[in-house]
């Protein structure tokens, strides 16, 4: 049988526990950027199932904001505040 996919472990991971962007990327060895770019593409092909994926959006550390509009994104800073002390988003599928 061939090894799953990065894609793919990244799904069986987001199963079963919730991460976030940076954790994604050290666990699965690749960059935050591949790791936000997996997530998405898994999204997209959730679908077309019963799963969804689930994200809590990033936090401003500072005033608290976390409306911002696309959740599979890391923000490089607070659109109030304009502070660059955010969390990152955190990714689950259930």
């Amino acid at each position: 049988m061939a090894e799953r996919t990065t894609r793919e472990r990244i799904a069986d991971h987001l199963r079963t526990e919730s991460a976030e962007a940076g954790t994604l990327a050290n666990e699965f060895e690749i960059t935050t950027s591949a790791a936000l770019s997996h997530v998405e593409h898994i999204a997209r092909s959730l679908d077309a199932t019963d799963e969804e994926l689930l994200a809590a959006p990033p936090t401003c550390r500072e005033c608290g904001f976390d409306g911002f509009d696309d959740l599979i994104n890391r923000p490089s800073r607070c659109p109030e505040c304009k502070s660059e002390s955010l969390t990152e988003p955190a990714f689950t599928i259930r």
